[in-house]
């Protein structure tokens, strides 16, 4: 992703609010990323012949580390190279501990991160969609702004009309409903 995309731009406008302590920008950051890691490690780990079950592990493996060293983040500096070093290095070590060669782990160019974003994401959104449908409206909507869309409980009351306790509720309750619609389709 060169300096000009807009993309790249818009992920470094993020990551800079983030590290002035905009809590907000850096939600939104990291779920931006999320997509990217995602088709990035399923990528790779297809590539090394591996379970792709082993993705959000490691997706959650470089957003926290992200988190943890975005002060380590050179704002004059492209995002995607950074981002792709911290990405590389948690499948490279992931990979060792789990005695993989780290061979099948080609060396690309930072860009791969960005350009991993694949259609899959697109599917797991539509699904998810489909699942919140299958909720009652208060409480799909509950879980959208606050789980997908990164609101803050308070912020999802006033667009649902509830209050900060019925919006928790909710997300509890519909969360469980969730797993418990997950796992008969997954038994079927």
């Amino acid at each position: 992703m060169d300096k000009g995309s807009t993309k790249e731009r818009e992920l470094r406008a993020l990551m800079i609010a983030s590290q002035s302590g905009d809590a907000a920008s850096h939600r939104r950051l990291l779920s931006e990323l999320a997509g990217y890691l995602r088709g990035y490690f399923r990528n790779r780990l297809l590539r090394a012949r591996r379970a792709s079950e082993e993705t959000e592990d490691l997706v959650q493996e470089a957003l926290l580390a992200i988190h943890n060293r975005r002060g380590t983040y050179d704002p004059s500096e492209l995002l995607t190279p950074w981002v792709y070093a911290i990405a590389r290095y948690k499948l490279i070590d992931h990979l060792r501990k789990s005695q993989s060669q780290v061979s099948d782990v080609p060396l690309e160019d930072a860009s791969e991160v960005m350009a991993a974003d694949d259609q899959s994401a697109n599917e797991s959104s539509i699904d998810l969609g489909r699942l919140l449908a299958m909720l009652p409206e208060k409480v799909s909507m509950s879980i959208q702004y606050v789980k997908v869309d990164g609101l803050t409980v308070a912020e999802a009351a006033a667009r649902c009309h509830l209050s900060e306790s019925a919006v928790k509720i909710n997300i509890h309750r519909g969360l469980k409903a969730l797993s418990a619609l997950v796992s008969r389709v997954n038994i079927k």
